[in-house]
Parts: C-alpha cells; structure tokens; sequence
C-alpha cells in the first residue's frame, strides 16, 4: 500500500508533468513497463498499483460527483461518490476492518479499498489475495476459466517486519479487474496487518474506468479539501508514509 500513496504524493506534488497534447494522447498507446501485453489506461493502472509513476497532464479528478461517502466508525475515511455509483461501508469489530465497497448502481462496476484489517498469526498473501478475487468473481456470479493477464510478488524484511505486496490483472468472462494486497507480519507481536484493493468491471468499458473512476477516487482518498497531503489518523505521519493511515498507535 505505501508503494501506491507514495505515488499518489508524488502525483500530487508534481501536479502537472510536462506533457504535451501529443503526449497525452499517447496514453492509448503506453505499454506498461513491467508487463508488456498490457496498453492503455489498462497498463496505466497496473503501473500504478505497483507503484510507478504515470504519464499523466494533470491529477485524476471526478467528473461529476453524487453524494458523499464518510465511514461511520472513521468518519476520515470519506470522499465524494461519483454519479451513479453507492458507498458500502466494509467494517468488522473482530478484525478492526476498515474498508468501503463502490458500486456502480447496476453492480458492473466496483472499486474497493480496504485500508486496515489485523490478524493474530502469520497470514499468507495468498490467502488474502485468493479472498479478494473470489470476492470479485461472487459480485459477478462467474465459477468460469480465467486469464492472468499479470502479475507480481515481492517481499521485504525489515526489522523484524515481513511485508509482502502482491498483484493480479483478470480477465474473466465480459470482465476485467485488478486485485493487490499488502501483509505485514509484525513478528515482535506475532500479528499481520493487512491492506487491499480491488477494482473490475466490463471489459469494454475498462480503460474509462480507470480514467473517470478508478484513479480519480484512489487519488482523492489522500488529498483534503485544501490539496494538501492528508494524515487521517492525526498521528503526526502524513498517509504517503503511514503503513496504517487510519491507526493513531501505528504507523
């Protein structure tokens, strides 16, 4: 997760790249730099769920937006809505979840994110990963043969701390989505903490989304009104370097 907001604050403090008309048209064209059977915003996207800057002309923005979206049980996870699409609130007491699920109004298209969850004991990406795409594939009622179109795995242990960051691009039946979940097992505490995101939908429709939906409302979750890099749990580390953005005791 850190590697994403990294980006989204680098985004934000370049504000605009130097790019030329030509240059953003050009997006319908980009390869993505670590999975090269990728194009277009679908290969934007992937780039930047892995971390990598983006050649964009300007920040994601919505077009237009509906109501407002504010967790009950952490009124700083809270953000516009775009027209025609609902905010539903992810929240489990037993695993401190915190989480929201948009949805486009006829269910075709969803964007997820799921930013705090912490497990007793060792939990493997793989599991987390497996339940967010089957997640995915319930929303679609879809039990059918799927295409890995890429994807990627790393880990780092750093002081005592195990992070693991893993990523998939499906294709399935009429649908595409990206799915990445990061674990850090704290072995101090014997416990991991988990982020994830998921976002899908038609497959023809998929590089709008990215475009008008899916960029837009990851980068304004770390944006204020003000433009100024957020810190929603107040505890003193900006979002772009909290592993746990929303736990005042963690960071």
């Amino acid at each position: 997760m850190k590697s994403i907001k990294t980006f989204i604050i680098i985004l934000l403090l370049n504000v605009i790249f130097s790019c030329s008309s030509e240059e953003n048209d050009s997006i319908a064209n980009v390869t993505s730099k670590i999975c090269n059977t990728v194009i277009g915003p679908t290969a934007l996207y992937w780039d930047y769920v892995n971390g990598f800057l983006i050649p964009l002309n300007q920040v994601p923005l919505l077009d237009s937006s509906g109501q407002q979206f504010i967790h009950s049980q952490y009124p700083a996870l809270g953000f516009p809505l775009p027209n025609g699409y609902s905010g539903i609130e992810v929240f489990d007491p037993q695993t401190a979840t915190i989480g929201v699920n948009v949805l486009r109004n006829d269910n075709a298209a969803v964007w997820r994110y799921v930013p705090s969850s912490s497990f007793q004991g060792a939990i493997s990406i793989s599991d987390i990963m497996a339940f967010e795409i089957n997640q995915m594939f319930g929303l679609y009622q879809f039990n059918g043969n799927f295409e890995v179109l890429c994807t990627e795995t790393k880990t780092k242990n750093e002081n005592g701390i195990i992070t693991t960051f893993s990523a998939r691009l499906i294709r399935f039946g009429n649908f595409t989505g990206s799915v990445w979940a990061s674990t850090q097992f704290v072995q101090g505490l014997g416990s991991t903490f988990v982020s994830s995101s998921v976002v899908s939908g038609p497959t023809n429709e998929y590089d709008s989304l990215v475009m008008n939906i899916f960029l837009p409302l990851s980068f304004q979750l770390l944006v204020g009104n003000n433009n100024s890099v957020l810190d929603s749990d107040l505890d003193g580390f900006p979002d772009n370097e909290d592993n746990f953005p929303f736990d005042p005791t963690r960071h």
